[in-house]
């Protein structure tokens, strides 16, 4: 396109305004021409709004009313040329989806100039190589996947395979050791931390479409490292290759619909043979994200007596007796959440995820990186919310001027900022523990401030959506449009407050490890 506006022939406004009838309609915009005759009669709102302008600088008018990539879309087939003496201040498309935002708060600190202990130059580079590679591969499709509800499909999973994306979504760990593909930004398995973990999943929740962003590899996130952490060695060398590689899909399937947070009160059945070697499983689970197209299910079974000791883990593979039905939730269902029908499935023994009866233990060490995990995409998500807000009452006019003129607006933007800044300072200092707490002191006093962590983020998350909504009005309530990004993650907003344990289970939970922890010889 640069070559093309160098070459481009110039226009002064007198020469643009001749040019303002139904068969000859040019307009300017940020110090473009475009001709848009053949496109009038096509306008969404009707030919008479554009008709009213034609000939003159409409570039306020289209801001008002539509997004930038609407001039994406549009600008490359309608441009005529450029208009004399004037300097084009939109910035290009490339530098929009690739390049560190500069509008206040829409990036973590750290990215805007403040000094930080956690991040450092492999940061940097892995940021924006993974911020490349999204809007290279996903960001064009994006809006087609939220509407469609169709699956990212296999070609999509295979570049982030071989990108090196879906290893790095599981973050540290001998996985990554093991690993033989490359990482974004070149990093290597010894140098990536906790919080190049972190940053990959930012990158892909400020996508605006959270049901792909979940599509994307969530299951894979929560899924995998059972098989990694408790599987056979055989086994991990079947499963995991396939996963990473992108060839193969895997979900966690422990809720039911009479057992959420109480996953002690899991009823689907395993039934070892009397030979010993396999398990027949029968039951169902619900509300599996990515489900509907797994090839892999880390289940949890009750192979024994009611309560906890009666719980196993068992990885079950798509095949005979197992069936998946979409069920349909707020947002774009091509997260794939789904039904998960298990009819007399015939699962080996060798399948186990850990020792029979104690699949719990598994399930609570695997939960702590879950939790996590979900108060990352809720920050992301919060984050992209505010940026879509302030640029919005930045250029939104009502009463004769800019809508960040209003007290009433700024103090609304005000608390969102305060409350997305909390959250990610929580989160970053919990992150800093995962990073250097030893194994045992995480599971000794991780688990409480975890799922603190959670539930503030979550609940700072539907605060900051809901404000974000009321900041851009009828728009906010739009699906389409200016408001498109705030409606998808508003409709979505209340999801974390549920998965991975409710918000009142897991406060109560860290309420019952400080009265375990606190020293009762301590007295007013």
């Amino acid at each position: 396109q640069s070559d093309t506006m160098s070459a481009a022939q110039t226009y002064t406004k007198e020469e643009v305004a001749k040019h303002n009838k139904a068969d000859d309609c040019w307009v300017i915009i940020d110090g473009k021409v475009y001709d848009l005759t053949d496109f009038v009669e096509m306008h969404p709102a009707g030919a008479q709004i554009i008709l009213d302008v034609a000939g003159q600088d409409v570039t306020k008018q289209f801001l008002a009313f539509h997004r930038m990539d609407v001039f994406d879309k549009y600008a490359p087939r309608l441009f005529k040329g450029l208009l004399a003496g004037a300097r084009p201040a939109f910035e290009t498309k490339e530098k929009r989806h690739q390049a560190l935002s500069r509008v206040p708060f829409a990036e973590v600190a750290f990215w805007q100039g403040f000094k930080s202990p956690y991040y450092n130059e492999s940061h940097k580079r892995f940021r924006l190589a993974v911020r490349k590679f999204i809007a290279k591969e996903i960001l064009p499709e994006a809006d087609a996947y939220e509407r469609s509800g169709d699956a990212p499909d296999k070609e999509l999973f295979m570049k982030m395979g071989e990108a090196g994306i879906l290893a790095a979504k599981l973050g540290p760990g001998k996985h990554l050791l093991e690993y033989k593909g490359k990482l974004p930004g070149g990093i290597k398995a010894s140098e990536f931390d906790y919080f190049h973990e972190m940053i990959l999943h930012e990158e892909f929740y400020r996508i605006g479409a959270p049901g792909l962003s979940d599509g994307l590899a969530c299951g894979l996130v929560i899924g995998l490292p059972p098989v990694i952490k408790f599987g056979s060695k055989e086994l991990q060398r079947r499963i995991v290759p396939g996963c990473l590689s992108g060839e193969k899909r895997i979900c966690l399937a422990i809720t039911e619909p009479a057992a959420g947070s109480d996953v002690s009160g899991v009823q689907c059945r395993a039934v070892k043979s009397p030979c010993g070697t396999y398990y027949t499983v029968t039951g169902v689970k619900k509300w599996i994200t990515n489900g509907h197209q797994a090839d892999y299910f880390s289940c949890a079974v009750r192979t024994g007596g009611k309560g906890t000791k009666g719980v196993s883990l068992l990885l079950i593979e798509r095949g005979p007796g197992v069936t998946t039905k979409k069920i349909p939730t707020n947002y774009s269902s091509c997260a794939g959440t789904s039904l998960v029908i298990l009819e007399n499935v015939k699962v080996p023994v060798a399948n186990l995820l850990g020792p029979e009866n104690q699949g719990f233990k598994c399930i609570m060490h695997n939960f702590n990186h879950e939790r996590w995990f979900i108060s990352v995409c809720s920050c992301a998500l919060a984050r992209k919310s505010t940026e879509e807000a302030v640029k919005w009452v930045m250029q939104r006019r009502a009463f004769s001027k800019r809508l960040m003129k209003q007290p009433a607006v700024r103090q609304r933007l005000a608390e969102v900022v305060a409350q997305l800044e909390a959250g990610q300072c929580f989160l970053e200092h919990i992150t800093y523990q995962m990073q250097n707490l030893s194994y045992e002191d995480q599971n000794r006093i991780l688990g409480g401030p975890l799922g603190l962590l959670k539930t503030r983020t979550s609940k700072m998350n539907q605060f900051v959506q809901d404000e974000c909504v009321q900041l851009m009005g009828g728009r906010g309530l739009t699906t389409s449009g200016m408001g498109k990004i705030v409606n998808r993650i508003r409709a979505a907003s209340q999801y974390n407050g549920i998965l991975g344990g409710t918000n009142e289970v897991l406060s109560d939970f860290a309420m019952r490890m400080l009265d375990r922890a606190y020293p009762r010889t301590s007295k007013l």
